[in-house]
């Protein structure tokens, strides 16, 4: 009886009622489609970040604080064994969809063809190449671009390499590797000029030195890498360029190099033990990362390995720093939209009790209580936001739907090359229940003010009322 007379008093004033739940409704569609929008945006950062680095990472003790200035110092011994021990654990196995080793190295990369003298610092990835394709191929959310299938690093025994365009611009290799948008660098002086900077001798030997034992190596593109291996000696290896791979973050781009890893631990270990700095597990679901790792840290303890394990939020900052942001961004927008419903329903369920004052004195004298009439406005209000809640709900699918059809497309952060603009359908229950419940709560508070002042007018006052 409540919810029908409820219903037949917010029909009473069609316009009003509609321009309410329209106020709310407009509320809950721009959270829905902004929710949307950072769901998108979370998902594409979470997938491109991990098919290039996994979801868990295994280091040595002390590499995330200090292993990337000397990655050399800080190798897992014995690294195919704790590989083994990984991939056949009854626990992980299930989860795990690719583990795969990684060296990290630092060094100079220079290029001396053709008469060049360009060198540059350069940090390094040795990389298992069919292990990397596969990682690519990750796409949990559905929010990946078109997968194109890159073999350059599959052979595991080619001295072969892939550059940023960063790197590729300042060794002078743009016009060789045919990269776009790509200028050559400015002529500066060479070693022979008397007024230019010399360059290192032991470079120069060192690179000449190996370039003799490369007979390969006057066909193709090459640079030389020189690095300190880990015993410190000076050691160089000669790397052919495959192409160029454009990384998102300019700092990155003009600095990455991934080679395979046969050829990485050849450079920094030498004739010594092949070792690596990271065992990288990427799983079928990001959500078993916590499950994984703390699996992954009782083994680490049981068999006394000198290890340690990251996740990926905590090897990519900017990514934790990015969605912290959003939701930061989310929460205002939320406070700013529960703020105009508040006002709205104030001003409507105010207007409504002003136009009832004589309807509210005629059944309080018939007998009815305070609290009936209370509840009665606080339920005309929780209808209208309800109502709103659901007509929002409506155009914020209908809008995603038309949005994901209109062929848009933009830049997104990660990527080098324009998407097609989606957004995600919000069908999380945090998202789609919060905003719902949370338009219709606001709008019940909003109606107590107005219902309280109903329900204690006073029935004489309330009956001569004009």
């Amino acid at each position: 009886m409540m919810v029908r007379l409820a219903l037949r008093n917010i029909s009473r004033n069609r316009r009003r009622s509609l321009t309410t739940a329209s106020l709310v409704g407009m509320g809950a569609a721009g959270l829905l489609l902004f929710g949307a929008f950072m769901i998108y945006i979370f998902s594409g950062l979470e997938t491109g970040i991990v098919q290039a680095g996994g979801h868990l990472v295994v280091h040595r003790s002390g590499y995330f604080l200090f292993g990337p200035g000397n990655p050399a110092a800080y190798g897992i011994d014995d690294h195919e064994a704790v590989m083994r021990e990984i991939r056949n654990d009854p626990i992980l196995r299930p989860m795990i969809r690719v583990a795969t080793p990684t060296q990290a190295l630092v060094g100079i990369a220079g290029n001396f063809a053709g008469g060049a003298s360009t060198s540059k610092t350069f940090f390094g990835i040795g990389v298992v190449g069919a292990d990397r394709e596969k990682m690519r191929t990750w796409d949990e959310h559905g929010a990946s671009r078109p997968y194109v299938p890159d073999n350059r690093l599959n052979d595991p025994n080619a001295a072969r390499g892939v550059i940023g365009r960063g790197v590729a611009r300042i060794l002078g290799l743009c016009g060789k590797l045919r990269v776009p948008d790509c200028p050559d660098p400015e002529p500066r002086p060479n070693a022979s000029d008397p007024n230019g900077p010399p360059l290192d001798p032991a470079l120069t030997a060192l690179a000449q030195e190996e370039r003799s034992g490369e007979a390969a190596a006057v066909v193709g593109t090459y640079i030389e890498l020189l690095s300190a291996t880990a015993s410190g000696a000076p050691n160089i290896v000669s790397l052919e360029v495959a192409g160029v791979d454009t990384q998102m973050v300019k700092e990155i781009d003009d600095n990455h190099i991934a080679l395979p890893l046969s050829l990485a631990q050849r450079l920094v270990y030498g004739r010594g033990e092949p070792k690596v700095t990271g065992l990288v597990l990427q799983l079928h679901h990001t959500r078993d990362v916590p499950d994984a790792r703390a699996r992954l840290t009782a083994l680490i303890e049981t068999k006394h390995w000198p290890l340690e394990v990251r996740d990926f939020r905590e090897m990519n900052p900017f990514f934790v720093q990015v969605t912290r942001m959003f939701d930061t961004i989310f929460l205002f927008l939320a406070l700013i939209m529960g703020v105009i419903v508040l006002f709205a329903v104030v001003n409507t369920m105010t207007m409504n009790v002003l136009e009832r004052t004589s309807e509210i004195g005629t059944i309080r004298a018939m007998g009815v209580r305070r609290a009936t009439i209370r509840h009665l406005f606080v339920l005309e209000g929780a209808i209208l936001g309800g109502l709103g809640a659901t007509l929002g709900v409506a155009i914020a699918f209908a809008a995603i739907w038309l949005i994901n059809h209109a062929g848009f497309r933009w830049m997104p952060p990660g990527h080098t090359d324009p998407i097609p603009f989606q957004l995600v359908w919000p069908t999380r229950p945090g998202l789609l229940l919060g905003t719902w419940c949370g338009l219709v709560a606001v709008a019940t508070l909003a109606s107590l003010l107005p219902a309280n002042r109903a329900a204690r007018s006073r029935i004489v006052d309330a009956l001569r009322h004009v």
